[in-house]
């Protein structure tokens, strides 16, 4: 049993000393600093050991005795068991909103499909997680990377009890940064928004533009207005920001991965004791 520690500020560093002390089979893994859940979870693929490997959330919101039903599909042949909630009856409404809209949005635009309320919790054979770790991107979605290395996968239904402790340090700031990188990691289609709106917008103005040189030469109108011209400006100005703030997330994305630095630092691993 692996456990990551992420870089933790409380006494999870002391509960898991002594968590270790009465099971010699348990290895802590301390990462230098709080890399977050991504690189943990990437952390804890490249260095556990064994023919299957399941990542669980240490606040047990999944349920331990679903690795049961995981190993018994994976008995079946299956590479790939994972757990998906049947409601989210346990989130708040904006919760259950936001993920349902992101899932929809993702699936619609994205190269590959991330299954609804499917998260973390699964089981993956070596060879899974070794085609996983040929991936070398540096900005890691760790759902879409599960979906995208593909494999013989089994869905097994769950739900999902409450959490009786502590707070989930995902706000809604954080999801949407979430969601951003899980739109741009797997799909170009932001940037191809821009180029469609670009080619109709440049349409409309050819249009209008020829209809008001037309009236001017033919039936000698002025062109007042100055109030819906400077809408106009301001319209289009904003719509190019809002295109170059989309331009930028791809650069800056590529900027990050052009530095290859690593994904995560081990402080210290247990294992080399």
């Amino acid at each position: 049993m692996l456990f990551i520690n992420d870089g933790s500020t409380d006494n999870t560093q002391t509960v898991l000393e002594t968590i270790k002390k009465d099971n010699p089979h348990v290895r802590i893994l301390n990462l230098s600093r709080n890399f977050g859940k991504e690189a943990a979870m990437t952390a804890g693929l490249d260095h556990a050991r064994g023919e299957v490997i399941i990542p669980i959330d240490a606040d047990l919101q999944d349920p331990p005795e679903l690795i049961h039903d995981f190993l018994l599909e994976w008995k079946n042949g299956f590479d790939v068991v994972v757990a998906r909630r049947k409601d989210r009856s346990s989130d708040s409404w904006a919760k259950k909103i936001t993920a349902s809209l992101f899932y929809k949005f993702h699936n619609q635009i994205a190269q590959v499909e991330i299954p609804d309320n499917v998260g973390d919790f699964r089981l993956m054979t070596r060879k899974v997680v070794t085609a996983i770790q040929l991936l070398p991107e540096n900005q890691r979605f760790m759902k879409g990377i599960f979906s995208w290395v593909g494999f013989n996968t089994k869905v097994v239904d769950y739900t999902r009890a409450a959490r009786v402790a502590g707070e989930t340090s995902f706000n809604g700031w954080r999801l949407w940064n979430f969601a951003l990188d899980g739109i741009t990691s797997f799909s170009t289609a932001p940037l191809r928004v821009w180029l469609y709106l670009g080619i109709f917008i440049s349409s409309i103005s050819f249009v209008y533009g020829s209809i008001i040189i037309l009236k001017t030469i033919f039936m000698g109108h002025d062109v007042p207005g100055y109030p819906s011209l400077l809408t106009v400006v301001l319209f289009l100005g904003g719509i190019q920001l809002i295109g170059l703030g989309v331009m930028g997330e791809y650069i800056g994305r590529l900027y990050i991965e052009s530095k290859r630095r690593p994904v995560y630092i081990i402080e210290k691993d247990t294992s080399d004791e």
